[in-house]
């Protein structure tokens, strides 16, 4: 079977019609990207000068043998900087435990426990199967209702987004990376995940597992005074 190449049109009037269709598609592609970038513009921080708050939320970015991937170890050491800073209290660890073999929380409660941070500072949510789903979790399972957000810089304003549409108060730490395939792969991807969350955020469906309401995060920081 021949397969017929697009014809484009001939006509000046057609030609014009397809650029403008052009041009809308790449309009209306951006749009969420832009919306995610003027929606969180004066609410990034730095470790330096991150707001006093309650909690801090640190999403999960991985395992390799079962450690924390380079770019998760850089969020959790923002995460104990921020607490050896007194400027959290806990910090709620949230991340994918979909099957046996492979646990984000524990694991970065184990490597927070390792660089000074008590473990009864640390709330695991084992459901955090993506951002949508840790930041209505923490609003609704753990009441979490102020936070700092810890991400790598390219994710972070997506993270602020989506945890100020489940109703939490946020301010977003973004940590630097090393620009490797890593780092590129994710300001790509980025780009594409920016409609998702702009339509989780006008939907706001329910995470794929909400569960009953636990009082660790509460317990945590009446634990601490």
């Amino acid at each position: 079977m021949k397969i017929r190449r697009p014809r484009l049109p001939r006509t000046r009037a057609g030609q014009r019609r397809l650029v403008q269709s052009v041009m809308a598609a790449c309009v209306l592609a951006l749009l969420p990207a832009t919306w995610l970038y003027v929606s969180t513009a004066d609410r990034l921080r730095t470790t330096a000068d991150a707001p006093r708050t309650p909690v801090a939320v640190v999403f999960g970015a991985g395992l390799w043998n079962g450690e924390p991937s380079p770019y998760l170890a850089h969020r959790l050491d923002a995460a104990a900087k921020l607490y050896r800073a007194s400027r959290i209290e806990v910090v709620l660890v949230t991340g994918d435990n979909s099957r046996e073999d492979y646990d984000e929380p524990d694991a970065m409660r184990a490597y927070l426990t390792r660089h000074g941070v008590p473990g009864t500072r640390i709330v695991s949510d084992y459901a955090g199967f993506d951002t949508w789903d840790s930041c209505v979790r923490a609003r609704k399972i753990f009441g979490v209702d102020r936070a700092v957000l810890i991400s790598q810089d390219f994710h972070i304003r997506r993270a602020v987004a989506l945890c100020e549409a489940a109703g939490i108060d946020s301010y977003g730490v973004g940590v630097a990376a090393k620009h490797d395939v890593t780092w590129y792969y994710g300001g790509t991807r980025e780009v594409f995940a920016a409609g998702k969350a702009a339509l989780d955020a006008v939907l706001r469906p329910d995470p794929r597992f909400l569960g009953p309401k636990e009082r660790g995060v509460s317990r945590a920081l009446a634990a601490g005074r």
